[in-house]
């Protein structure tokens, strides 16, 4: 059904010619709110149907259908009026009932605007939004591939670039975590829900009955510090049929104090891609022990997620190359994680794969807590065939994964099956410790010839530079043993 598809274009079409909506983050912003109440209505037509008694947790006049549904309906000035003045302010304010759904309206309205300055245009684009029904599974299918390129596109806009994984990468993750139904799975950090919705697919296989699908409706958590992210996660959650995504939390996972998790809130799996490169503010490295103390986000999102998962519990995460040769506090991070869990693998990703947001390199971090390392894996990403990077156009896909699933084999035996290849290499942890915990090894298979990139050099010379350092102090030393001896002698 393409007529989708064209409406989203014509929606944003509309949106450049008002004076409001002048960037990417202002008008997914916009949409994010209007498709969130579009898509609930949508949601509550169909329940309405099915439950005599469903009740609706908004007031008749804050309703979709109650004040959009009617093309014919209010528009211009009085329509403006009427969302800044009242719609919003309801919304922010609403009284949190005994439901969770009225707590989860207010918290998505929280921190929300109107960007639109004019109501005619505004009323253009509630009519397009009337043109999807999220009923019909064709125009939810069709919906949900376009709101993931919507997501996408918002790499273009500054910082909000960083809401969004690529696809593949979260796919992968999900499928070699493979989160089991009756587990519990966490993202601390979890933007627009990327990861939570394809545990929820990926469980979706697995359940047969009413009951499994009510159990997936209730496993999975996620905490977004930002209020655009967390409204796109919550929207993305309703489009995939989660009901009440009251489990998302509008928070800053990292402001508890970490001794402040109990037991009872650990889970069975975590699939993150925590903000790297970013720095919290004053205090946050306060709630963490003095060895672990840092203001560098992903490092505080490690420590935590070594602390919410269950013993035998599962981890991927996609972190920057910073935290594999990283010393100082990431060393003690590092031992620790080692020490605690079995990182039994590390998928080191090319240049590119976040490109246009960041041009860090990533790796995806494969962990179980309970039993410390005895051996870490490395597998070694290539670009597809006559590839030299990725860009907006040609991104990492799902098909790119196919030999590391191949070779992946069994946790349960170890992955006695896995054999190195030209990709592939393990190193023991006794080499790791030798090596103060580095963890950023090269393909022993391969050596780079190319001169390298800055994001490599630079550490490699900052610790060419201590060791020339520390044995520039140990010559010293010895000439200054070796005169002193001297001059004993000569007495």
């Amino acid at each position: 059904m393409p007529n989708v598809s064209n409406l989203v274009k014509t929606i944003q079409d509309i949106m450049r010619k008002d004076a409001g909506t002048y960037g990417d983050a202002q008008r997914l912003e916009q949409l994010g709110w209007m498709f969130f109440l579009k898509i609930f209505d949508d949601r509550e037509k169909e329940l309405e149907l099915l439950r005599d008694d469903y009740k609706s947790p908004l007031p008749q006049h804050l309703r979709w259908s109650d004040w959009a549904a009617d093309e014919e309906g209010m528009t211009g000035d009085k329509l403006l009026d009427f969302v800044n003045n009242t719609l919003l302010p309801e919304l922010q304010n609403l009284a949190v009932g005994g439901d969770r759904v009225s707590g989860l309206i207010r918290a998505a309205f929280e921190d929300a605007n109107n960007y639109m300055k004019n109501g005619t245009l505004m009323r253009q684009v509630i009519n397009k939004v009337n043109g999807i029904d999220f009923n019909a599974s064709d125009d939810r299918h069709m919906f949900g591939d376009i709101y993931e390129k919507l997501l996408k596109d918002l790499q273009s806009a500054g910082n909000a670039g960083e809401f969004y994984t690529p696809r593949a990468v979260t796919q992968f993750i999900v499928e070699q975590v493979n989160p089991r139904l009756g587990e519990t799975v966490l993202d601390p950090a979890c933007g627009t829900g990327g990861f939570l919705v394809c545990a929820i697919e990926h469980l979706r296989k697995q359940a047969n009955t009413d009951a499994d699908e009510r159990t997936i409706q209730e496993c999975f958590a996620g905490i977004e510090k930002k209020h655009l992210p967390h409204v796109l996660c919550m929207t993305n959650l309703l489009l995939h049929g989660i009901d009440v995504p009251a489990n998302v939390r509008h928070d800053n996972t990292l402001a508890r104090p970490l001794r402040d998790w109990g037991p009872k809130e650990r889970v069975d799996v975590i699939v993150t891609n925590p903000p790297f490169g970013g720095m919290e503010e004053d205090g946050i490295e306060a709630n963490y022990p003095s060895e672990f103390r840092t203001r560098e986000t992903a490092d505080l999102f490690l420590v935590l997620l070594m602390k919410l998962l269950k013993p035998g519990g599962r981890a991927g995460v996609v972190l920057p190359d910073g935290t594999l040769f990283g010393e100082g506090v990431k060393t003690r991070i590092k031992e620790a994680l080692l020490t605690e869990c079995n990182l039994h693998t590390i998928v080191r990703l090319p240049n590119g794969v976040f490109n246009p947001y960041t041009g860090i390199r990533t790796n995806l971090l494969f962990f179980t807590k309970g039993a410390p390392t005895k051996e870490v894996w490395y597998y070694e990403h290539p670009y597809p065939p006559g590839a030299k990077s990725y860009n907006k156009g040609k991104p990492i896909r799902i098909e790119e994964f196919a030999p590391e699933k191949a070779w992946w084999g069994d946790e349960a035996d170890d992955f006695a099956a896995r054999v190195e290849n030209e990709y592939a290499w393990r190193v023991s942890i006794d080499q790791i410790k030798a090596g103060n915990f580095n963890l950023d090894l090269k393909n022993p298979h391969s050596p780079d010839a190319a001169p390298g990139d800055v994001d490599h050099l630079l550490p490699e010379y900052e610790k060419l530079l201590s060791q020339m350092a520390q044995t520039r102090a140990e010559l010293k030393q010895e000439l200054q043993r070796a005169l002193t001896a001297t001059a004993g002698v000569a007495e």
